[in-house]
């Protein structure tokens, strides 16, 4: 009798411990509300054109796409004639620079030491920047290029340079009309346009769109443990993160001092992305972790009050990898050249 008490035991706890169905976890991520990306490209960019907050005003065209390309990898969006949005967030680095604090003008630190976030799939976040100061991507583009620790470029000399170029001129009227004036917001909307088609279908999606095959068994058990331990409280929608949340609600977190970031004026913080993580270290709005695990951890810790160990996170940071995505094909484009009356680079 104790042997079959012993053995029914057993047989309990492995099915307690066991991967739930396919068809159990993809109820799991819907009760949490996470969302896969749609199957096909027409679908995706349907969904974007529905969730960009500027995407009616400003709508998404080939000719702007390829303009917003070339406005993107132009360092001369920045006083120096260094620095482009491409510097820090990088399009072969996971969309990321991969350094603690963003460097910019003087090679200088971010003032607050805060991280550069991915740009891949930015257009699903529901606000930009750390603190949730953007609505969307054309208004965030401006921040960066007027930011003296950033770009350190005056609205003024930005237009000045790209209405200075005959064939940038000529590329704004492609795209916007013959009688267009270029201003600073019209750069950094264009800027906006292309950011929208930054986005990266990965395994995740498929396994969710109904490929059982997608994921491996073990990152399905870290999905489920994902899901189970709570992490979909703030990494949720199709981004599985990009709201404000609080933060270090359960504990005090370890690095909270350096750059000395609060959030915004209630104390919240953008939740980013997880997409694409596996590529984007380091982690936190200050880059204070390196190791994906370690962050997984610190996470349970200040924001679930739980403990998660080395096994759990490792099988967490395998489900994490299933969000590395199918990245655009990107090339780098041929930029027209200055003329004589393009303003030169200024170091001060």
């Amino acid at each position: 009798m104790k042997k079959i008490l012993l053995s029914l035991c057993a047989s309990v706890a492995i099915a307690l411990c066991a991967t739930p169905s396919d068809a159990s976890l993809r109820k799991m991520l819907k009760d949490n509300g996470i969302q896969a990306l749609p199957k096909t490209q027409a679908q995706i960019q349907a969904l974007v054109d529905k969730v960009a907050p500027d995407a009616k005003s400003n709508k998404t065209t080939a000719a702007k796409v390829e303009l917003g390309k070339m406005l993107y990898f132009d360092p001369r969006l920045s006083k120096s004639n260094l620095i482009s949005c491409n510097t820090c967030h990088n399009l072969g680095l996971g969309g990321a620079d991969l350094v603690p604090a963003a460097i910019g003008h003087k090679w200088q630190p971010n003032g607050q030491h805060l991280n550069s976030p991915t740009v891949y799939n930015s257009v699903f976040n529901e606000i930009q920047f750390w603190d949730g100061r953007a609505a969307h991507l054309a208004e965030q583009a401006q921040g960066p290029i007027e930011n003296p620790v950033e770009m350190a470029a005056p609205k003024a000399l930005i237009v000045e340079r790209i209405n200075s170029i005959p064939e940038y001129v000529e590329a704004f009227k492609k795209a916007y009309g013959a009688n267009t004036k270029i201003t600073f917001e019209l750069i950094a909307s264009t800027i906006g346009v292309y950011e929208r088609t930054l986005i990266t279908p990965s395994p995740f999606d498929d396994f969710v769109n109904g490929n059982d095959k997608a994921l491996s068994k073990e990152q399905k058990e870290g999905l489920a443990i994902f899901l189970e331990k709570g992490c979909a409280s703030c990494h949720n929608g199709i981004n599985l993160g990009g709201t404000m949340q609080p933060f270090a609600v359960a504990k005090n977190y370890q690095f909270a001092s350096l750059g000395g970031f609060k959030g915004n004026k209630d104390g919240l913080v953008k939740a980013p992305t997880l997409r694409n993580v596996a590529q984007t270290a380091p982690y936190f709005h200050n880059g204070a972790f390196w190791n994906l695990t370690d962050a997984i951890k610190e996470m349970g810790s200040i924001q679930l009050d739980i403990d998660i160990d080395d096994k759990e996170a490792n099988k967490i940071a395998k489900f994490l990898d299933s969000l590395t995505g199918r990245k655009p094909k990107i090339e780098y484009p041929m930029l027209p050249n200055s003329t004589a009356k393009t303003p030169k680079p200024e170091f001060k």
